[in-house]
């Protein structure tokens, strides 16, 4: 019997070059690649809608809004991950010529059935070990709901659920809010 040879790991380089000709978005794990599934209108809607809200309040302000086309780069011990958050807001922005972001301080990701358990597990625990990030917003795509991980001042992550079209999550980290009837407004969501 012959013994199947193991892929070698993908170097972050190649993967980078990569994404700039792909037309799938590939997320990066320790050298190797994983294809993003295409999201629902909904999901769409929704992560514009988060997006239009912080570039109009962040306008003439030092942090910026960044859509889901940026990567975000978490570097651990052994190994380096990308991933492509909804949205995101960073206040140390890496160079105009890259295509990854290493400090967001604010983290949006809206939820799917095809990515939800990704999504509260490994991604959610890779972004909270990122230094720079203050909130981490899980949105939820059929109900007006969002669950943050507030970094606390004393060391971890708060958790606090915002549920309800007259909620909104207060961001103070950037002098922003999100009013969940503004966000879910065009979502076409049952209460």
């Amino acid at each position: 019997m012959t013994a199947l040879a193991k892929a070698s790991p993908l170097s972050i380089a190649d993967y980078l070059a990569g994404e700039e000709v792909s037309d799938v978005k590939h997320e990066y794990i320790g050298g190797t690649v994983h294809a993003m599934a295409g999201a629902t209108n909904r999901h769409n809607v929704i992560a514009t809608d988060a997006l239009v809200l912080l570039a109009v309040q962040l306008r003439g302000k030092p942090c910026q809004p960044f859509n889901g086309d940026t990567k975000v780069r978490i570097e651990f011990p052994d190994h380096t991950r990308f991933y492509y958050p909804d949205a995101m807001v960073v206040c140390h922005p890496n160079p105009a010529t890259d295509h990854f972001q290493d400090q967001p301080v604010v983290v949006i990701e809206v939820l799917s059935e095809s990515t939800r358990r990704a999504d509260l597990g490994e991604k959610r625990d890779a972004y909270l070990t990122v230094s720079s990030l203050k909130v981490l917003l899980l949105v939820e795509p059929d109900g007006a709901s969002v669950t943050a991980y507030r970094r606390r001042s004393e060391g971890g992550f708060a958790v606090e659920h915002y549920d309800g079209l007259e909620a909104a999550v207060p961001l103070p980290e950037i002098e922003a809010s999100l009013p969940l009837a503004e966000l879910y407004a065009r979502a076409e969501i049952e209460g």
